[in-house]
């Protein structure tokens, strides 16, 4: 009976078909006379014999082997079925779709900056797509020692040579290490270029390298947040300023002894006078403003004559011409009152 299970045909197919999986070899079995080999759509299944592409079929459906296979192998051209024997070769199916993978770091990336001694730490977050884009290096360095490969183990790969692109390209292209998302776009294609030489020498080609965010340490994130709330304030000592105002009014700013009391008094009267020497200023300012504005007019308007002057220039007389009173220079007579002209 197990002679005869032997000369049954078979089936060349991908049997444990996963969508994670990269490819699965069909292997250590031989392949009768009438066996068939099934290509699903996304599939591409390639022939191999002690290790060497025999040929590659991107058709998909099914196939009958020996009459519409075996013809266009390269080596086994020529080879006969026997009754008592089959082929062995091995069959490798490999997944032709593009990959998308979710990646992040595991760790903070130190990224080195002057404003701190020891480097930002940061987290970034993001995807990438890839696809196989060369058979012949994928089986020579994968396939021809594991029996199937997952997007994990690409995932792996990746990650293991991400840290080090991070660090290279944010310092490259990080002009504002506190407004990373600015310059996202250049760090991921610079990244995307690195990481597709690395990957190409397993036959893995990166399509696509997205950042999606970079994460900051949460007292960096809570100064970033501070400091765009106040970005209406031009200096620091402007922004220390808000700060005490801003611990006092809400009772956070408290004494801790006499001398953090001393201290908090001065620091209150330092921010007083500061406060009062700008609205001076101001005051200062706006006066001016005005005296000038003033002037300003005067110099457009005609002076009026003096009172009491006359243009034909007219004395005024030295006896009151009412009571004869004498005058003393006086517009009006001491004695009667008089007006003198």
């Amino acid at each position: 009976m197990g002679f005869f299970k032997n000369q049954f045909s078979n089936v060349v197919e991908w049997e444990e078909f996963r969508d994670d999986m990269i490819f699965w070899k069909w292997s250590n079995r031989e392949i009768k006379k009438g066996s068939k080999l099934i290509i699903r759509s996304g599939q591409d299944a390639i022939f191999l014999n002690n290790g060497k592409v025999e040929g590659i079929f991107e058709d998909e459906g099914s196939f009958n082997i020996d009459s519409e296979i075996i013809p266009f192998l390269s080596t086994l051209k020529g080879f006969k079925f026997g009754f008592n024997s089959g082929m062995r070769v091995e069959v490798l199916f490999v997944n032709t779709k593009e990959f998308t993978v979710r990646w992040g770091t595991q760790s903070p990336v130190l990224i080195p900056t002057p404003q701190l001694p020891g480097g930002m730490p940061i987290r970034a977050n993001g995807t990438f797509n890839f696809k196989v884009s060369d058979y012949v290096t994928l089986i020579d360095k994968i396939a021809g020692i594991k029996q199937s490969y997952l997007v994990e183990d690409v995932k792996i790969r990746m990650t293991s040579v991400l840290d080090q692109l991070l660090m290279k390209w944010i310092s490259r292209e990080g002009k504002d290490m506190f407004n990373l998302q600015a310059n996202a776009s250049e760090i991921a294609k610079g990244i995307q270029e690195d990481l597709d030489m690395q990957m190409m020498d397993i036959g893995i080609g990166i399509t696509g390298f997205q950042v999606m965010s970079f994460n900051y340490p949460q007292e960096i994130q809570d100064m970033i947040t501070k400091t765009a709330s106040h970005e209406m304030i031009g200096n620091l000592q402007k922004y220390q300023q808000v700060s005490m105002t801003d611990g006092i009014a809400s009772g956070k700013v408290k004494g801790g002894g006499a001398a953090s009391d001393m201290a908090g008094m001065m620091m209150g009267m330092n921010m007083a006078n500061e406060m009062m020497k700008n609205m001076n200023q101001n005051q200062g300012q706006n006066q001016n403003n005005n005296n000038n504005n003033s002037s300003a007019q005067n110099t457009d308007q005609p002076s009026a004559p003096k009172e009491g002057s006359s243009s034909e220039g007219a004395k005024k007389p030295n006896f009151c011409p009412n009571c004869g009173a004498k005058n003393e220079g006086a517009n009006f007579c001491p004695n009667c009152g008089q007006k003198l002209v």
